[in-house]
């Protein structure tokens, strides 16, 4: 598995990353004459939930690439510091950008990665060519979220009480994530998904490293602070918000409250909204929020982007069907 490792305010870190091409689902490099998306998954699932996106020719017809979040995934390196937010996690992505060699990508994010995301834009905004931002977290969280959050921390920290865990208490909080994430709509894929995250959650968030499960899915959310109008002034690229209609967490009101922070700020922003998509919209919802990316990332771009592909394969997808994964049922749900 290719990683890159970066030395940062937040310590040394061995990010897992994957690049594809519009030929090839595991490059070695990105293709040089083609722009970059970067894509920052959401809190608990890895870069995976974007096999969606990354199994659209025409999300293809750009370098695709996708990093594991600190805490999340095949990441490895220090423990999380206690002072872990959207600044550090952002000076992360902008260290990734330049070991890889990366052109000034288009960002594409969910949850948890909006906030590596807009770190990485208000710190280093050369290397952001435009941000595609789905259930963004620009704002405070919003107390009962705040609650709910610790609530399933705790309930993970009961299941470990006992040898062997207590398989039943850390179900609860299985089923309190995958409430929080898709809003109890859960397809085949979001089933094999939670089949290839839990083992690595068992193992990232075991008891000796339980202060590291709070920073990454807990303090970065719960200490966050609305991003002020000078913080967003300093963002010099094209912004679409993505709120997702059927987001447990965050209503309509919370993102048309970013979305007029950003205006204020002087930001060439919009904001659509997706009817009936859970929180981790990307995943139960990728048919229109893919609709929109590609149309957005082309609009952005200063070059002229080939035609796309006639098929792509994602890297994850053999994985992804040995898990359980059935796209024709998908499909016919949907």
């Amino acid at each position: 598995m290719p990683s890159v490792k970066v030395k940062t305010s937040a310590g040394k870190v061995n990010f897992f990353y994957t690049i594809s091409t519009p030929t090839s689902p595991n490059a070695k490099a990105i293709d040089k004459n083609l722009p970059t998306i970067l894509f920052l998954h959401a809190v608990y699932f890895a870069q995976e939930s974007f096999q969606l996106q990354f199994g659209d020719p025409q999300i293809r017809r750009f370098n695709c690439v996708a990093v594991d979040l600190r805490g999340h995934g095949y990441t490895t390196g220090d423990d999380i510091p206690a002072h872990y937010s959207g600044k550090e996690a952002g000076e992360e992505i902008a260290k990734i950008i330049e070991a890889l060699k990366l052109p000034a990508c288009h960002i594409v994010a969910q949850c948890l990665g909006t906030i590596a995301a807009l770190g990485l834009a208000m710190a280093r905004p050369k290397l952001v060519a435009s941000l595609f931002l789905i259930s963004p977290l620009g704002l405070e969280e919003l107390p009962d979220i705040a609650e709910g959050r610790r609530e399933i921390f705790e309930c993970w920290q009961e299941g470990f009480k006992s040898n062997p865990p207590d398989e039943s208490a850390l179900q609860d909080a299985v089923y309190g994530a995958l409430q929080f994430s898709y809003s109890n709509n859960m397809a085949s894929l979001a089933h094999a998904l939670l089949a290839r995250t839990y083992p690595l959650a068992l193992k990232n968030w075991g008891p000796k490293n339980f202060d590291n499960y709070n920073r990454a899915t807990i303090l970065i959310f719960n200490e966050r602070k609305a991003l002020t109008q000078a913080e967003l002034a300093k963002i010099g690229c094209p912004v679409k918000l993505i709120q997702c209609g059927n987001d447990v967490a965050y209503p309509m009101e919370y993102m048309e409250r970013f979305h007029k922070n950003m205006k204020e700020a002087a930001l060439n922003v919009s904001l659509s909204s997706i009817p009936g998509a859970s929180h981790f919209g990307c995943v139960t919802n990728a048919g229109e929020i893919n609709v929109l990316m590609h149309d957005f990332v082309l609009k952005a771009c200063k070059v002229d982007v080939p035609p796309a592909p006639l098929s792509v394969t994602s890297p994850w997808e053999s994985d992804l069907l040995k898990a359980g994964w059935e796209p024709d049922t998908d499909s016919d749900e949907e």
